[in-house]
């Protein structure tokens, strides 16, 4: 089954950090573009960082020096290092991978709570 599965969302308190992580399975090849986005509570969703095959990172501004995208081809699996967390950082995060074929495929989302 061709599926993107993701890891490592949780609560965390302001400042804290998560590290998470997408897998692919099935026969989805590994993409050119590998993405995370998030959507808050009553917001639309938004892109974070991308990555893509060649190495060459995008980030939002709100996440720039906090956030590092990186991913790991032999194991067709993208990360997301999220450090000095803030209560904006709050949303459901969703990995998103673009293959040089059109395909276009969405992790399930892994919930990011940052308290106080």
């Amino acid at each position: 089954q061709e599926q993107l599965v993701e890891s490592g969302g949780g609560v965390v308190q302001i400042g804290g950090s998560l590290r998470l992580s997408c897998a692919a399975s099935g026969s989805i090849r590994v993409p050119y573009f590998m993405g995370w986005y998030r959507q808050a509570p009553g917001k639309q969703r938004e892109l974070v960082a991308d990555i893509t095959s060649g190495g060459a990172t995008n980030y939002a501004d709100s996440v720039k020096g906090r956030f590092t995208i990186s991913r790991d081809d032999a194991k067709n699996t993208a990360f997301l290092q999220m450090n000095s967390l803030k209560p904006e950082d709050t949303a459901v995060y969703y990995c998103n991978f673009r293959g040089w074929d059109n395909s276009n495929y969405w992790g399930q989302g892994t919930q990011v709570t940052v308290s106080s």
